[in-house]
């Protein structure tokens, strides 16, 4: 029952700290947003961001992994099919090829440690 606790605990603390973070820098956040993309799926994401004319699409993944390129790759798709760019996937840490997908594709990798230090 303790474990379960806290994991409901922690699951819910890496997003609160991101909503923090985004305010903090001047951004609205719309939490746990739905849009229906040019394809007419629905496509889920944690966080929509937006300051001034720019807008991005966040996911959170607060696993104990590693996040993969797969995972990049489909938040890339998604964000592009409600027509957003510069997506921002926020996480524990990143394989080196998910690293280099998004540098070439223009995307934000957050780590709970990078935010975690702005908001000291």
């Amino acid at each position: 029952m303790v474990s379960e606790e806290k994991t409901k605990e922690r699951s819910s603390e890496l997003p609160q700290l991101a909503i923090r973070y985004f305010k903090k820098k001047g951004y609205k956040v719309e939490q746990d947003a739905t849009h229906e993309g040019y394809s007419g799926i629905s496509r889920k994401f944690d966080l929509i961001v937006q300051k001034g004319r720019m807008t991005q699409a966040v996911w959170i993944r607060d696993w104990k992994r590693t996040i993969g390129v797969n995972v990049i790759i489909n938040l890339d798709k998604a964000s592009a099919d409600i027509g957003l760019t510069n997506p921002v996937m926020i996480g524990e840490k990143f394989s080196d090829h998910t690293k280099a997908y998004a540098n070439r594709r223009g995307m934000t990798l957050l780590t709970k440690r990078q935010i975690a230090e702005s908001l000291r």
